[in-house]
């Protein structure tokens, strides 16, 4: 199968406060395969600069989104992104077909509880129903959207000893990405990627 080139963009409004996130972005830095992009940090005051991110769009075959939730989306650079690059005749419309066949997901890390983010719990829907409006972004650009890969009560993660636990995951799913072993229909179908990726992941890691 033929290896596949990753965007990640990553968006943390306080980095400096990020013990779960920002070693996930850097780690995935360090990977030859990886485009690793820290919005906030090439665009602080927001002038995206829209060519060279849609050249960065075509050269890749996989975009991901890195974010913590904030009010049950994205941070606001990623919405300011989405609304400047994605743009008709480009992304969508009768001649925008430049990201068809691309590969989307979300990883995403929430303060709350895993049981919080169901229709009976705190917040009442699931992670997979809060982005549907980037699932139907995916869908209309012409890209498969996978299920969101996420780690949940994130603020006690440290303290919990679960961070390099969800680093190592999140690193292996890279890596099967990049080298295009992952079931694309089943990981479109799944509530949540880890589902997918606890049935598939080397029990001795």
């Amino acid at each position: 199968m033929e290896n596949k080139k990753i965007l990640l963009l990553f968006a943390h409004p306080t980095l400096d406060r990020s013990e779960v996130n920002k070693p996930l972005f850097e780690a995935a830095s360090q990977l030859p395969y990886v485009t690793a992009v820290d919005l906030y940090r090439e665009y602080p005051k927001y002038h995206i600069d829209i060519n060279r991110e849609q050249s960065r769009l075509i050269e890749h075959d996989i975009v991901i989104f890195q974010f913590p939730l904030y009010w049950y989306s994205t941070p606001s650079i990623l919405k300011e992104w989405q609304d400047l690059v994605l743009e008709y005749g480009f992304a969508y419309g009768s001649e925008g077909k430049a990201l068809h066949g691309k590969t989307f997901l979300c990883a995403i890390t929430a303060g709350g509880k895993e049981e919080a983010y169901r229709a009976e719990g705190y917040n009442h829907f699931t992670i997979r129903e809060l982005l549907r409006p980037l699932e139907q972004t995916a869908l209309l650009t012409g890209m498969h959207y996978l299920a969101p890969f996420g780690l949940f009560s994130s603020r006690t993660a440290v303290e919990e000893n679960r961070c390099d636990k969800h680093k190592k995951k999140w690193l292996w799913l890279l890596e099967q990405l990049h080298r295009n072993t992952i079931d694309l229909a089943a990981a479109a179908e799944v509530e949540k990627l880890n589902h997918l990726l606890d049935s598939i992941y080397p029990a001795s890691e």
